[in-house]
């Protein structure tokens, strides 16, 4: 499992380098988005299709199924955005929001703050993320986890 995440890793930082190396770099402002969502760190990978809608020019909403390790994750997390100036095109964010996890044997839920930067390209309708998003365990047993990660690309439309 960790060669997975070290090879998921270095292929994200060379895409990445690849892109900012290929495009000049600059905001570029979208309603919506739709993509690819990994989900990562303590315990089981998970990935799948992610959908992200601003409903202002700081707020959004990030919707995520997303599948690993006999189980669906099922994700809706508010976002509030913020400008890094004197860097175009990347953006943090802030939110959180609830995550049903299913199994064959039952479910479980959880909440989920999160903390993150967002990067888009000037001259492609992409974007890419990296977040923090540890998790609560809200049941008869709670726990929590905080080495708990998120990776996304997303294509953007307007």
């Amino acid at each position: 499992m960790k060669i997975m995440k070290k090879r998921l890793l270095t292929t994200f930082l060379a895409f990445l380098s690849l892109l900012i190396n290929t495009y000049q770099i600059k905001a570029q402002d979208y309603k919506t988005s739709i993509g690819l969502a990994i989900d990562f760190g303590n315990g089981a990978t998970f990935a799948g299709p992610s959908i992200k809608s601003f409903l202002n020019t700081k707020t959004a909403i990030n919707g995520e199924v997303l599948f690993g390790a006999n189980a669906t994750l099922l994700q809706a997390m508010y976002q509030y955005h913020g400008e890094i100036r004197d860097v175009d095109g990347l953006k943090w964010f802030a939110g959180g929001g609830p995550s049903l996890q299913l199994q064959s044997w039952g479910s479980n839920f959880y909440l989920v703050p999160m903390a993150g930067l967002e990067f888009k390209f000037k001259e492609v309708p992409i974007s890419s993320s990296f977040d923090w998003r540890p998790r609560l365990f809200v049941g008869r047993h709670s726990d929590f986890s905080s080495g708990r990660f998120g990776l996304g690309f997303k294509y953007h439309f307007r």
